[in-house]
């Protein structure tokens, strides 16, 4: 969906410039949907970094940032993590701002699957006291038949055991500056992910739920994620930044 809406002038001036994926032929599938840019697949990180390009967007795992993302911003260029999960490691985290300091890039993360986080990012100036993030899905979408809690703890451990399911988790201990507690539970009545965040800090306290619609063509993917990326490439192409 992000490449599509790059192609399509959707994500703001952006130009293809090369696509790099382990699985040759899922970079090619990608490409054949594509009507106006045409990139060039790239053979290795080292040639899609050839390129030059201002912006590498990630959108594969969290062991991809952890293998190519200190690369990238020593490269010269800005990059967009998409799965922040990996960002809650804080050795990785401060090798990949000492990389981006060093060669003056920047690492972008888009809010994803939640809402809120201009709010909870002005939170944190005056410091945030607790947050609190409760993800309920369906039981099929964690991969589990059974209901209940299935995880309730520091959101650094919450995304490393679920990966696919609880990256924002890290993206709210960005913004927070504190680690939220994070529960996550498998719910059969819902047909959508829910999540909810709840923070209190000298400022305010903040309640946000957010039921994100699966992704037409990707269920697996909350719509508001996907659209949260281009959102984001959409803004940096601006003029005008609207939020925190």
């Amino acid at each position: 969906m992000l490449a599509r809406a790059v192609d399509e002038g959707v994500a703001g001036d952006w130009k293809l410039v090369a696509v790099y994926d382990s699985k040759e032929e899922a970079a090619r599938a990608l490409i054949s949907k594509l009507s106006k840019q045409k990139p060039r697949i790239a053979s290795s990180l080292e040639d899609l970094l050839a390129e030059g390009p201002d912006l590498v967007v990630e959108a594969a795992s969290q062991e991809a940032v952890r293998e190519y993302a200190e690369a990238v911003l020593s490269s010269g260029a800005d990059l967009v993590v998409l799965s922040v999960g990996a960002l809650a490691d804080e050795s990785l985290l401060s090798r990949l701002l000492r990389a981006a300091r060093s060669s003056g890039r920047r690492i972008y993360v888009p809010s994803g699957a939640i809402a809120g986080l201009d709010g909870v990012r002005a939170s944190s100036i005056v410091g945030v006291k607790s947050v609190v993030l409760e993800t309920r899905k369906p039981p099929k979408s964690l991969g589990v038949e059974r209901e209940g809690l299935l995880f309730e703890g520091p959101a650094s451990e919450a995304v490393r055991l679920y990966p696919f399911n609880v990256n924002v988790a890290a993206s709210l201990m960005l913004a927070a500056g504190v680690e939220p507690l994070v529960r996550l539970i498998a719910d059969s009545a819902l047909k959508r992910n829910v999540h909810e965040i709840r923070l209190e800090s000298e400022a305010s306290k903040i309640t946000i739920r957010v039921e994100n619609v699966p992704h037409p063509s990707n269920p697996k993917t909350s719509y508001l994620a996907a659209l949260s990326a281009i959102a984001l490439l959409k803004k940096l192409s601006e003029h005008i930044w609207v939020g925190t």
